[in-house]
């Protein structure tokens, strides 16, 4: 078939689709490589079975992905323009000698390192065209896959397209797999009866004539040169046969010549040009002979002699070598072998010359004129060489990703750092700099010379008559010259001194000119994949044995997802365990992406430690455009199991007395504990009482047999159940509980029909037994874009895979399946396949593995009027029916489902079985009704999501942890309790906490031995967690407005008496967290005077607002106080509101936020009557059946606000007075310096998302710790997750301002954009996120922000605001902007919400991923750059230029949903 195709494109087609394992290294920048570019293009055609592809980094090992895959039948390699890359591939050629294996190398140019290594393989084409690439990358598979040799198949890089013949994929399988053919015998040499390959003597063998258009090409005398036979190298001629025999299968394939020499020209020319390169004759040559090399090993002398007919006087050989540093050329030394053997009297001259670049074929007057031009010594040059310095220098770019362990040298070492095998140093010292074998030879070097400099400096303090002013100062530099910053100061001194001082002594010269070597410098080698090569065992032993004080950071791209296709005898992590070996050398294991902390310390120990140091540094990435977000998840998966364990090995330590060993890695110390705690345990008991440990051993036994005993009471009772009727096995996969309580409804109305019924999650059953099982009813749920639930995920895949098979999996299996899912989640038409399609999928997968259907497909729909309950109620008795139960009488009434009101009015107010809970080692988690009851307490369980699915692989429980949330009224903050905050978050949690949009403190994976032990510390800050969370009111908002420090002082006052009067007064938390003693007896019962029993229906959430800043977003909270001034500017009282709220369903129209209603006026000491009113008639008309719709806005809707105001003013026994005037004009933070009334000065800090923690060129953490160390005013967090250094004075401003700047904390030059943003936690620990949040919204941040700067936008504060899920954490359902999680990658787009949270926004779009969110901004917000009016903000615009309509209240919040006019999109209505 013909196209047009570059020999890029060409090669990577063939390659691709023939190849089992296809390896493409990329180019030293670090960019995406010409071939998988290419190869993108190529994955996207459907032709059966495709190549394990891997991706290197440049520096990588190709070796080890080769021999990882040796079994394979056929090999490819795909290499950059690079020598070094493929010099790397020489030395291991020996252990891939019997490999079928193709390497395709690129040129362009200068061939000079190309044909420095061809030497190393059997088989070498070149080729100059795209369609000889083309064929040659044929050729060489089938020499490979036949020969099991390796092939080097160099191709000219041409950018060029042309019009080419290609072969089908289907006939190219079949080309590689069809039969060798069988050449005559040949005698010792290469062309024996002149017929191989067509190579006839008269040219009219089966290969035809040349591709040149002249007549006479390969028309020849009769003879060549050499009259006798030319015997070939034995070795070489069995090469060559196979090369012949692969090429005759190629031209039956292609009928098209494959000559290893293809010639042009004059028939009987004098002069004989061989020319390796890009260069093509011209057609019309009638003077001179060209002959193309393709094939450059192996190349037997009989093959070139036979191209020297006898007319050829001249032989002059072009090769394309620019920058060739030795003598003889590759080429000309084959020629000039193969023409020594002809006779003297016949042997023609020869000539050398180099192949330029030369423009438009090759002609008689182009080679005439070169060969005129050269004296009878110097070179012949066709065409123009290029300058040298037209060439750049190839300077590898570290990577973004790799520059994050760099950074952190830099940051902590400075103008110390020397890296000595940096990519900075190319230029100045050439490509092998970048060897860190070269860079420990340059490290002794110069470690070698600061020696010479320190004994010429003794030697200088030995000298009679040294002036005193020297000696004091050289005295000073010997004492302090291995310290960091004393060395450079005291050298420069001492420098200074020796340039001016009139003293002369031998050795002052000498240290002038090594006065570099003065400074103590920290020196490192990175071993790279990616701008480096492979640091290995070999390279480490010999930095390890060389004593010098060098620090090796060893980075290990591995990923944690791809660990299984990796070399383990290349593991990088394995070189710890040999340096620890050694016993006296530094060793640490680090990971950036999980403790950063843990990374400073090692490389500040490493560097401090005398001797060599290794650091191995973990960074799992396979290319540049590889998300952070993907790294961090698999660093976490890493580390989590173990896999990339974080330690610390310090000998020095051990000198000391000290425990060398720190070991950082949480997981495994938990892991390590649990088992030392079970050793200690069985030893004290065998060392107490030596029977015991028989005793333990015999009841093994009697354990065994009373399993045995209940095992076969369960025997029994299923049996005797399974006489009224068959066994049902019902399994279910879901996440968020609604169908697994629906398989349990099912189990129980199973066995009430007299069914054995069991009850399984679909992932709990091998599918072993599921093929021994007979009837069996699904029920399953829908996750994200049409995917199956968690718990189900393995056994679709297993399903799947055997479909594709086309197995029979079930001979007996009888089944029907329920699923559920929702109709409108999905509404685009593109999209409607995503519905139930988990429960559609399984349905066809069962019976298309041979299962029988007993009842139809059961569809629930969330949109039905009974939601899923519609279709259930259709599905359920047809299977009773099918099971022949149908008829059965149930007599016995079916227990109500257990609710949270169940759970709260059973837990004894709020204690349940927690402490039962907590003292429960065996799991890491709580029961389900104690989890909904540690929210009272502040407490969530969750786990990590990021390896859940390695968990359950591992055949593990879900890594569980909690989330704590401190109360903290009003977000003041005082310096020891941020200290200790900054302490709990390092000893119990993850390491890092969270300022929350509810002005608290949130901690992350807290495990269950911690929980009480962080609550403790917790309250010996003054700080509790009571309330933080549950069907209470719960932490209250207050403005944080620093210049107004009169006013918030009032309010935060007001704020903090409202929280501790609205308090639960149950004294659980205290007997459960902080060891209270309960009265005994039940002579005293615990009793709650506001909440009852009950407590609230649901959560409830209360702010105070100080305008003209609503930092706060006071209206979408339950009750709202809003700060009214006086004449005087005194606070006067609160502008009650009522009814905010932001968390909905998606999809369920029954719920949607709402903004809150103006009630009235209250002074200051009626503000918390008002708020127990309110909170009492919610508490009392609340709706308690169903918690979507139990927040207070749905109370307000369904009595009608007058009625409520009445019922709350009936509680007051007053009415409330009319609302004040009162203005907002913002919601964002006032971001830098304040000063305040007083004289205080007030700076609001940037911190993103508001997660504290220590990163690459942002530490935080740190800096806060050190800044509370010396504060002596406040800390004040912000509803927009920001932090206020609040009331510093005028004598601590400079060391304030020193500390910001020093930890970078004073920058908050971003763009609006970005200081306006605001993201809830979602994944990995929200167990209700469905989408990313905290980790995206930066990075989609970075692409908006591009879009806005463009525009002249970079200073115009836009709202934005990201969560996870529908619930509103951060409250986005009032922003300019925002995405509401959907599935991973998925988001509701909203947009029109009010710049001072006055108005709700409304949906846009109901399922936009990262591309159509850039597609849909980027005009939109051109067309607001371009069309505003003075002052109007984004929300604003985009109602009055028609993309949306404004939200008048919560219960219009769906009219008008999918945007406006032309911008509307109909399937979002639909």
């Amino acid at each position: 078939m013909h196209s047009s195709a570059t020999s890029i494109s060409a090669v990577s087609r063939i390659v691709y689709w023939a190849s089992d394992v296809l390896v493409n290294v990329l180019p030293p920048s670090h960019q995406t490589s010409i071939f998988e570019n290419s190869i993108k293009s190529i994955r996207e055609d459907n032709y059966g079975s495709r190549p394990t592809f891997i991706t290197l980094q440049n520096a990588a090992d190709p070796t080890a992905a080769l021999l990882q895959h040796s079994g394979s039948s056929l090999s490819s390699l795909t290499l950059p323009p690079q020598r070094s890359v493929l010099a790397r591939l020489i030395p291991h050629l020996p252990e891939l000698s019997n490999t079928a294996l193709v390497v395709s190398l690129p040129v362009s140019d200068d061939l000079s390192d190309i044909l420095l290594v061809i030497h190393s393989f059997p088989y070498v084409l070149y080729s100059h065209t795209v369609q000889q690439a083309h064929d040659n990358a044929l050729l060489a598979l089938r020499l490979a896959k036949h020969e099991k040799k390796p092939v080097l198949h160099i191709f000219d890089n041409s950018s060029r397209e042309e019009e080419i013949e290609e072969v089908s994929v289907q006939s190219l399988r079949e080309f590689l797999d069809a039969a060798k053919r069988v050449l005559p015998h040949t005698n010792g040499h290469a062309h024996t009866n002149g017929h191989a390959n067509g190579h006839s003597v008269n040219g009219n063998g089966t290969n035809g004539s040349s591709a040149a258009s002249s007549s006479s090409d390969d028309s020849r005398p009769d003879s060549p040169v050499a009259a006798p036979v030319i015997e070939d190298d034995h070795s070489s001629v069995d090469l060559f046969r196979a090369y012949e025999s692969a090429s005759l299968s190629l031209v039956a394939l292609i009928r098209r010549p494959v000559r290893p020499l293809i010639r042009h020209g004059h028939s009987h020319p004098s002069t004989l040009v061989f020319a390796l390169g890009a260069a093509t004759a011209s057609g019309d040559l009638h003077e001179h002979a060209f002959v193309s090399v393709s094939l450059l090993r192996p190349l037997p002398p009989s093959r070139i002699i036979h191209e020297i007919v006898s007319s050829v006087k001249r032989v002059v050989v072009l090769e394309q070598l620019w920058s060739w540093s030795q003598k003889w050329t590759p080429l000309f030394l084959e020629i000039v072998q193969a023409v020594q053997r002809v006779d003297a009297s016949r042997r023609p001259t020869l000539k050398r010359g180099i192949l330029g670049k030369v423009e438009g074929p090759v002609t008689d007057a182009v080679l005439e004129e070169a060969l005129q031009k050269s004296s009878t010594t110097s070179l012949s040059i066709v065409g123009t060489i290029p300058s040298a310095s037209d060439a750049p220098v190839p300077t590898p770019q570290i990577p973004k990703h790799e520059s994050s362990y760099t950074k952190i040298l830099t940051h902590l070492f400075a103008e110390r750092l020397q890296i000595s095998n940096s990519p900075d140093l190319i230029p100045s010292q050439g490509e092998d700099v970048t060897r860190p074998e070269f860079a420990l030879g340059s490290v002794r070097r110069q470690s070698e010379e600061r020696a010479e400099v320190v004994r010429l400096v003794e030697e200088l303090l030995q000298t009679a008559g040294l002036p005193s002013e020297i000696h004091t100062l050289a005295a000073q530099w010997h004492s302090s010259r291995d310290d960091a910053a004393k060395s450079r100061t005291s050298g420069e001194k001492l420098v200074s001194a020796l340039e001016t001082s009139s003293f002369s002594h031998e050795s002052i010269p000498k240290i002038l000119a090594l006065k570099h070597h003065l400074p103590s410098v920290s020196r490192w080698i990175i071993g790279s994949d990616a701008w480096s090569y492979d640091l290995g065992a070999s390279g480490i032993h010999h930095a390890i044995t060389s004593g010098l004080n060098v620090n090796l950071l060893i980075i290990d791209n591995l990923p944690y997802s791809e660990r299984a296709g990796g070399d383990q005898s290349r593991r990088k992590k394995d070189i710890g365990l040999y340096a620890l070996n050694h016993g006296d050398v530094y060793v640490a294991s680090v990971a950036v992406y999980s403790s950063y902390g843990q990374v400073l310390h090692a490389l500040t120990e490493a560097d401090k430690f005398d001797g060599p140091s290794i650091v191995l540094a973990y960074l799992p990435y396979t290319n540049e455009n590889v998300p952070t977000l993907d790294i961090l998840k698999e660093t976490k998966r890493a580390v989590d199991a173990g896999y990339w364990p974080l330690y610390r090995w310090d000998p020095s330590k051990e000198k000391a007395g000290k425990e060398p060993l720190s070991l950082d890695s949480e997981s495994i110390k938990a892991d390590l504990q649990e088992f030392i705690d079970r050793q200690n345990h069985l030893s004290q008991l065998v060392a107490s009482q030596p029977k015991i440990a028989s005793e333990i051993v015999s009841s093994l036994g009697e354990n065994l047999k009373v399993a045995r005993q209940k095992k076969a009471q369960q025997a029994y009772d299923a049996l005797l159940n399974a006489m009224d009727g068959p066994p049902l096995l019902i399994l279910y996969a879901s996440d968020g509980g609604a169908a697994e309580k629906i398989a349990k409804r099912l189990d129980r109305r199973a066995k009430a029909r007299g069914l054995a019924s069991r009850l399984q999650t679909l992932d709990s059953l091998p599918l072993d037994e599921l093929k021994q099982e007979e009837f069996v009813a699904f029920i399953t749920s829908t996750a994200g874009q049409g995917e199956p639930p968690q718990n189900g995920r393995h056994t679709f895949k297993a399903l799947n895979a055997a479909a594709m098979k086309s197995e029979t999996l079930f001979s007996t299996l009888k089944f029907s399946v329920f699923g559920m899912g929702d109709s409108h989640y999905w509404p685009r038409p593109e999209d409607a396949h995503y519905y139930n399609k988990p429960g559609k999928d399984l349905d066809s997968r069962l019976e298309q593995l041979g299962g029988e259907r007993i009842a139809d497909l059961g569809l629930g729909d969330d949109q039905d009027a009974d939601g899923p309950e519609t279709g259930y109620k259709v599905w359920e008795p047809l299977l009773w029916k099918a099971l022949g139960v149908d008829h059965v009488e149930i007599t016995e009434a079916e227990p109500e489902p257990i609710t949270n009101e169940n759970i709260k009015i059973a837990s004894n107010f709020l204690r349940g079985s927690i402490l039962e809970g907590l003292a429960d080692t065996s799991v890491g988690g709580l029961t389900p009704s104690d989890g909904q009851l540690t929210k009272f307490h502040g407490i969530y369980e969750q786990d990590d999501r990021d390896i859940r699915d390695e968990r359950v692989d591992q055949g593990l429980e879900p890594a569980y942890a909690f989330m704590i949330r401190c109360r903290l009224p009003g977000g003041v903050c005082r310096p020891e309790q941020w200290l200790a905050i900054d302490q709990i978050s390092d000893e119990h949690g993850n390491g890092t906490f969270k300022l929350t949009t509810r002005q608290t403190f949130q901690f992350h994976g807290v495990i269950k031995r911690h929980l009480k032990p962080a609550i403790q510390d917790i309250n010996r800050a003054l700080m509790d967690t009571i309330a933080a969370c549950g069907d209470v009111n719960r932490g209250v908002l207050c403005s944080a407005m620093p210049e107004l420090s009169h006013l918030h002082q009032q309010a935060f006052q007001f704020a903090k008496s409202l929280s501790e009067h609205l308090l639960p007064k149950t004294t659980a938390y205290h007997e459960i967290w902080l060891d209270k003693k309960q009265v005994a007896g039940d002579a005293v019962k615990d009793f709650e005077p506001m909440y009852g029993p009950y407590y609230l229906p649901r959560k409830f959430k209360i702010a105070v607002a100080i305008p003209p800043n609503n930092d706060v977003d006071i209206f979408t909270n339950d009750v709202g106080f809003i700060a009214i001034v006086d004449k005087e500017g005194r606070l006067a009282g609160f502008n009650v509101t009522a009814g905010g709220g932001m968390g909905v369903t998606h999809a369920n129209k029954k719920t949607y936020p709402r903004t809150a209603d103006v009630l009235g006026f209250c002074t200051v000491e009626q503000g918390v009557d008002v708020a127990e009113k309110i909170l009492l008639t919610q508490r009392d008309n609340g709706n308690r059946k169903d918690r979507k719709n139990a927040r207070l806005k749905y109370t307000i809707d369904r009595m009608g606000l007058d009625n409520f105001k009445n019922e709350v003013e009936s509680r007051l026994g007053y009415k409330l007075q009319d609302a004040r005037p009162f203005e907002f004009n913002r919601n964002v933070d006032d971001f830098g310096w304040k000063e305040s009334f007083d004289g205080k000065h007030h700076f609001t800090m940037f911190i993103e998302n508001g997660r504290v923690q220590d990163e690459p060129g942002k530490p935080f953490k740190t800096g806060l710790r050190e800044i509370a160390k010396v504060h002596k005013g406040t800390f004040r967090l912000t509803a927009n997750q920001h932090l206020i250094l609040a009331e510093v004075s005028d004598e601590d401003l400079p060391e304030m301002k020193r500390l910001l700047s020093k930890y970078h904390l004073d920058n908050y030059d971003f763009s609006a954009l970005r200081l306006s943003s605001s993201a809830c936690v979602a994944f990995p620990t929200c167990g209700l996120a469905m989408a990313e949040s905290e980790r995206y919204l930066p990075i989609l941040i970075d692409k908006v922000e591009k879009i806005c700067e463009e525009n002249g936008l970079r200073n115009d504060s836009i709202v934005m605001r990201m969560t996870g899920c529908p619930n509103g954490c951060a409250r986005p359902y009032v922003a300019e902007v925002a995405f509401v999680g959907k599935s991973p990658g998925a988001y509701l787009m909203l947009l029109g919400g009010g710049y001072y949270g006055q108005r709700l926004n409304k949906i846009y779009r109901e399922n936009v991923t990262e591309p159509e969110i850039l597609a849909i901004l980027k005009p939109m917000i051109k067309h607001y750059a371009t069309e505003r009016q003075e002052g109007e903000r984004f929300g604003d615009f985009v109602i009055r230029a028609g993309y949306i309509s404004a939200t008048t209240s919560g219960k219009e919040w769906y009219e008008g949903l999918g945007g406006e006019g032309v911008h509307r999109v109909v399937a979002a209505a639909a």
